[in-house]
């Protein structure tokens, strides 16, 4: 019989009890010759992402059974970003990450699961996963319960897609009644599914697809659209077809270490690059191969960001594309494909179909598969309906965008830029680097210099802006919330939203040691390392320090002469154990918060813990 790692509960007397137990779960004689593979469900009434995914967990559950396994679902949590943001509640978003990561490791340890299907869709809770599936590097795959169809309203008689960035936006600014706000709202989340435009959690379940854990589609198929049924059963059979597969023939292709190797995160990273992703990807990516000891470190993102172009804009960079559109384009794949016909891809990488890269797109590239059923897939739309059922519409488009040129993909001929639509800066403010959005950015400011209002919170920065007391030139400067620092490292959309709602967008920056929604746009630098509470230069800088930022050269300057800033550095360490902390700013910080601060590092490592002062306790 097959060795697997549940087996042992069917091994003498000794295991007698847990068995009994087994049984009282539903579990018979024949199930105990069968691996038990977990289904990992982030199913949550809070989240409109995840609040579909009992209904989802069912159809895997079923499939898996028909397929010769054994399903076991047990539930993480999840935070919504986007009803924690704003407040003390965004403290909890990042942290959250590792809390499921080790969740996942406790049930699957305790448990001695064979293998796990992770079913998630938003923002920390993909991540986490994914650096579980590294850690314990047991068969898993992952399915995503899909995006959410892109609003529609009607202003001076014409139709607009609009999303939650434009329900922020829209606030903020003074002129809009309240009357205009309300029907904002009520347009723009319409469905469930993960938020319509190309942020955080649509930006990661798009990545899985790269990294070859999760099936083609999982990134844009519609949660709405009946195919996304057929995903989850493919999923769950395939789940079990490599869980057999490495413990009857010992294939160890299918681990996930194997399958998301440097060359796969080097292709995920690049479609982050070529669609103008989250910057919050480069935080996850990061801290997911230290999880599997891959060598990929900010430096790779650096030197990936300077070949690949920018080819693809999606919401918020652009109010004519939403990650429905992408699918239609072809998805994930057909950036792919646009990428791997300019010689950029690695593409002997294999997934969880067993497919190098170059197979799967011969399969899926909608400008070359011949598959009747897989260009099917593609047409699949939004059905306008404001809905929370999931596979509750059958709409298909009349024809795929295949429009290289001007359409939602576009060949690397035609790129919006040769570079990607994210960068990496550096400079004395930010000597290990830090991460900008350039597909979100107008060329003519490429090149910018300012004038810093300092801030030691978002909150503080947020009230400045609605009272008026930012002007164009500024740069706002947002310290004290990276991971340490804040601690959590708060994601900000209001911050740089609000200065959109201003009109001051074009003409002031933003830099910050915290981190971005993927919903920013704007010159809005974030994730500067080492963030003030790790000794930071941005620690230093005062009001009215000019502060030059240089996309082009990859650049971000504080514009004061060494001799100043070994002057203060001087100063700030003579306060003693008040140096390097947030000045008279008042903050409550729960235990449970202070246990993280204690072991963060900064965001150019993924903001993990200090394994260093782990291994010391």
């Amino acid at each position: 019989m097959p060795k697997y790692r549940s087996f042992t509960t069917t091994q003498g007397r000794n295991m007698s009890g847990a068995r009994s137990l087994w049984r009282a779960t539903g579990m018979n004689d024949e199930d105990f010759k069968k691996p038990i593979i977990a289904i990992v469900n982030s199913f949550s009434q809070f989240v409109p992402g995840h609040i579909h995914l009992q209904e989802v967990a069912k159809i895997i559950s079923k499939e898996i059974s028909k397929s010769g396994g054994v399903p076991k679902e047990f539930n993480t949590i999840a935070i919504d970003d986007g009803i924690a943001m704003g407040h003390s509640g965004m403290l909890y978003s990042l942290p959250s990450r590792e809390l499921i990561a080790d969740s996942i490791e406790y049930v699957i340890n305790a448990h001695c699961v064979d293998a796990m299907i992770c079913v998630s869709n938003c923002d920390k809770i993909t991540p986490a996963m994914f650096m579980a599936a590294m850690r314990l590097n047991i068969p898993s795959v992952f399915v995503s319960g899909g995006p959410m169809e892109a609003g529609k309203i009607q202003i001076k008689q014409k139709t607009e897609k609009i999303d939650l960035v434009d329900a922020i936006v829209h606030a903020g600014n003074p002129n809009n009644s309240d009357a205009f706000i309300k029907k904002i709202e009520l347009s723009s989340c319409p469905t469930c599914g993960s938020c319509s435009g190309m942020f955080t959690a649509n930006s990661m379940n798009c990545l899985m697809e790269a990294i070859g854990l999760a099936l083609p589609g999982n990134g844009t198929l519609l949660a709405t659209h009946v195919d996304r049924k057929k995903l989850f059963k493919k999923s769950a059979k395939i789940i079990v077809k490599i869980t057999k597969d490495y413990y009857e023939n010992n294939k160890e292709q299918f681990l996930p270490r194997n399958i998301a190797s440097k060359e796969s995160f080097e292709n995920a990273m690049m479609l982050d690059i070529a669609m103008g992703g989250s910057t919050n990807t480069i935080l996850h990516l990061l801290a997911a191969s230290n999880e599997g000891n891959i060598d990929f470190k900010m430096s790779n993102i650096d030197n990936l960001s300077k070949k690949t172009p920018h080819i693809c804009k999606v919401a918020p960079s652009t109010k004519l594309y939403h990650v429905e559109d992408v699918h239609r384009a072809g998805g994930v794949l057909g950036i792919l494909g646009e990428l791997n016909r300019f010689n950029l891809l690695n593409n002997k990488t294999k997934n969880i179909l067993g497919l190098t890269l170059k197979e799967t797109l011969n399969n899926y590239d909608i400008l070359s598969t011949k598959k009747r059923n897989i260009i099917k897939m593609f047409h699949a739309g939004p059905g306008g309906i404001k809905t929370i059922k999931p596979f509750s519409q059958n709409f298909r488009w009349n024809k795929l965008d295949k429009n290289r040129v001007t359409g939602c993909i576009r060949s690397c001929n035609n790129a919006y830029s040769k570079e990607g639509g994210l960068s990496v800066l550096y400079g004395n403010i930010a000597k290990n680097g830090c991460i900008i959005k350039t597909a979100s950015i107008s060329k003519e400011n490429y090149i910018f210099s300012g004038i810093a209002k300092v801030y030691e919170s978002q909150e503080d920065a947020v009230k400045s802006i609605l009272a008026g007391e930012i002007v164009s030139g500024n740069v706002v400067v947002i310290r004290y919330e990276g991971p340490k620092g804040g601690p959590g490292m708060q994601e900000m959309l209001y911050p740089t939203t609000y200065l959109k709602s201003m009109n001051l967008d074009k003409t002031c920056a933003l830099i910050t040691d915290g981190r971005f929604s993927g919903g920013t746009s704007g010159l809005s630098i974030g994730h500067i390392s080492p963030e003030a509470a790790n000794q930071g230069i941005i620690a230093l800088v005062q009001n009215g320090d000019n502060i030059q930022i240089n996309i082009y050269q990859k650049k971000i300057h504080l514009n004061i002469t060494e001799q100043e800033l070994k002057n203060r550095i001087i100063k700030e360490k003579l306060k003693g154990d008040k140096a390097f902390k947030p000045l008279n700013r008042k903050r409550k910080i729960s235990l449970a918060l202070q246990f993280y601060a204690s072991c963060a590092t900064s965001a150019d490592t993924g903001a993990i813990r200090d394994k260093k002062k782990l291994f010391n306790l």
